[in-house]
């Protein structure tokens, strides 16, 4: 089975529609709420253990009632979270969301445990951890010493490092991380800020990110798919044409499902052609963990398409 090691931030997301956003001041009764668990660490494990992953999840819950709830519920999606670090005194992390009817939104977050994390509890994990034959997958709402960390042990243990700049993070470049990198994953937005150019060309756009030092990009591209983007040249893989009802979960099952191809030995564009599949069932659902496809939906669509 594909092993994937990933390493970001859980959170649980606070939904609360309602007919308009609230002034400042202002208490505004009705609406409808739910709770979902969050945070892109915690989608992408979920993700890549429904792609068929074998995923252990490096991440920081609070000692608290919302912690132990994520935990069960990460251990039913058959995630390893014997190194995920409960952090007493601390609250799991949570994001208030307040969602109008006509589509604005007010988004509050406490990272909580999340933000607590430090590069030490990287480097205590055992070497069986970082081993050849796994994929890394890293996404950046941890802080960013425990991001380099897992990149530097990952790299070192021989695995396939993949980071997906969410937040972009220029201390990536700073810090000398980009040669590390196996495969950097931005969106155009992230990948302008990263080289601090525009988006008008997404091909020269992701070169130009290459060129930072990474050894492959995939550039992604919403609904006009993806840009490979290595030393073999640049490969573009249109966007799966589906019924869009919610982009929320799209950029985490397409990186999950990335990094489980990869570790079944697939070619980077083989699995970003795959990957696409995913992104596109995401997207034919609300919500973001709600909508991560399995194997057997993803393949199905892929299959339709060759």
């Amino acid at each position: 089975m594909a092993r994937i090691v990933v390493v970001g931030a859980s959170l649980t997301d606070m939904n609360l529609r309602l007919a308009r956003l609230p002034r400042p001041g202002e208490t505004l009764l009705g609406g409808t709420f739910f709770n979902a668990p969050g945070g892109k660490g915690a989608n992408q494990a979920v993700a890549a253990s429904r792609a068929g992953g074998q995923v252990t999840f490096l991440t920081a819950f609070g000692d608290d009632d919302i912690g132990r709830s994520i935990r069960a519920h990460d251990e039913a999606e058959g995630i390893d979270l014997r190194y995920a670090k409960t952090v007493s005194g601390a609250s799991t992390g949570v994001a208030l969301i307040l969602v109008g009817d006509d589509g604005e939104n007010l988004i509050g977050v406490a990272m909580g445990a999340n933000g607590l994390l430090t590069s030490e509890y990287i480097q205590q994990l055992p070497d069986e951890v970082f081993t050849p034959g796994g994929v890394l997958l890293v996404s950046l709402e941890v802080p960013i010493d425990v991001s380099e960390a897992a990149i530097r042990r990952g790299h070192a243990g021989g695995m396939v490092v993949v980071v997906n700049p969410a937040p972009a993070d220029s201390r990536l470049v700073e810090r000398g991380l980009m040669p590390l990198i196996d495969v950097l994953t931005p969106n155009e937005s992230e990948a302008a800020e990263l080289t601090g150019g525009d988006a008008s060309d997404p091909r020269e756009l992701a070169e130009r990110v290459r060129g930072l030092g990474t050894k492959s990009v995939v550039l992604t591209l919403g609904g006009q798919g993806c840009l490979v983007v290595n030393k073999a040249g640049a490969t573009p893989i249109p966007a799966r044409r589906v019924e869009v009802v919610d982009t929320v979960g799209a950029g985490d099952a397409f990186n999950a499902a990335l990094a489980v191809a990869l570790a079944e030995g697939r070619s980077l564009v083989e699995a970003a052609t795959w990957a696409s599949s995913a992104a596109a069932i995401a997207v034919t659902k609300p919500g973001a963990q709600g909508a991560l496809p399995t194997r057997a939906q993803i393949d199905s669509l892929a299959q339709q398409l060759t």
